[in-house]
């Protein structure tokens, strides 16, 4: 199923109806609109993956939309008989919607985890403590900031081994996940060299995952992140893919000389990039114009009209500038001479250096 970052409720329901032998509603978001879930497989081995608890980070999703299929082909008998996969594709319909992080009522889903407060997370913990999953797959999408490491590549895929206490300690659920993690990444290595990176493991309780490995559950979390030029994330859909047929093999043939420093060797996120540096620019600043300037730009995901738009926001300005950039264009002469007025933090207003940086659909 073909589809750009939006992802409504209506349109993953045209995919979700061939399955509805195998699909069951586990509860209601807050504007009522239902949340499924599909259970495929029979074997022992329980996952319990769930994508969109933030409604805008619709990769993920898409690349379960390819992993259903494939899961349940005729030919995949061994991990029919190995693994039984509960996934719920969208636990905020409300959010996925008008493509916002948080629900209809406001809250970060990811961040109910002690209160559980919303309709959403009750849902999920519901069929958590019924199915008892031997592993949790909590899927996401990270910004286009992230370098794999110091003045790394741009982070394509991360993953996390989420902690369990303030100190970070290695638990059997934590060294689980890091185990996986690890076989994972050794076979995606080849193949997105120096893209893979760690996610920040600082502990937050109320996180789901980190919550989930408190209480003895290995919990891997995936952060789909960007190729450069792939603002659809059609390409980093595809890797999120190759994730899990290699979560698979990982499970089944697990590293038995596994160390965590071999997780903690994978490269640690670091904000480092910007989508675009502009160089050539005047600009007036409280009224005082500044020649040849470069402007670091960041893309605002914004939903128009049901389709998501990139739309330039400046975040910083100077001769140099700290941050590394997806993309480097020197400002068309026929506009160079313009003096543009803007605001830190505040969306680029210039008419025509909206139209030349806009990344529409």
């Amino acid at each position: 199923m073909k589809c750009k970052r939006y992802l409504p409720p209506e349109q993953l329901q045209e995919f979700l109806s061939q399955f509805d032998a195998i699909t069951k509603i586990i509860g209601f978001s807050v504007q009522n609109r239902p949340i499924k879930m599909l259970e495929i497989g029979s074997g022992p081995y329980k996952i319990l993956i769930w994508s969109q608890m933030h409604g805008n980070e619709s990769t993920t999703t898409k690349a379960l939309l390819d992993l259903i299929p494939w899961f349940i082909d005729v030919n995949q008998e061994k991990l029919h008989s190995s693994f039984t996969l509960y996934i719920i594709p969208q636990l905020n319909p409300d959010g996925s919607l008008v493509y916002t992080r948080n629900n209809a009522n406001n809250i970060d889903l990811n961040r109910d985890a002690i209160k559980m407060s919303q309709p959403e997370s009750k849902a999920l913990k519901f069929i958590y403590e019924k199915i008892k999953p031997n592993l949790c797959l909590n899927l996401h999408g990270q910004q286009t900031i992230y370098s794999a490491g110091k003045e790394g590549k741009s982070a394509i895929l991360s993953f996390l081994a989420p902690a369990a206490d303030l100190e970070c300690s290695i638990t059997p659920a934590r060294r689980r996940s890091m185990g996986i993690i690890s076989g994972i990444v050794k076979l995606l290595e080849k193949e997105i060299s120096g893209s893979i990176g760690r996610y920040d493991e600082t502990f937050n309780p109320n996180c789901v995952g980190d919550s989930f490995t408190q209480s003895g559950t290995p919990t891997i979390l995936f952060e789909a992140g960007h190729v450069p030029d792939d603002y659809q994330r059609e390409k980093t859909r595809l890797y999120i893919f190759e994730a899990f047929k290699a979560l698979f093999i990982s499970i089944l043939q697990p590293n038995q000389a596994f160390e965590p420093k071999d997780y903690l060797s994978i490269p640690n996120n670091e904000i480092e990039f910007c989508d675009l540096i502009l160089s050539g620019v005047n600009i007036l600043v409280d009224g005082n114009e500044i020649k040849k300037q470069k402007i670091a730009i960041q893309y605002r995901e914004t939903l128009i009209k049901d389709s998501v738009h990139f739309l330039p926001e400046m975040k910083a300005y100077g001769t140099e500038l700290d941050l590394r950039a997806h993309k480097y264009t020197k400002l068309p002469a026929s506009i160079q001479t313009s003096k543009i007025e803007f605001h830190d933090k505040e969306l680029i207003k210039n008419r025509a250096l909206i139209n030349l940086l806009s990344l529409t659909n």
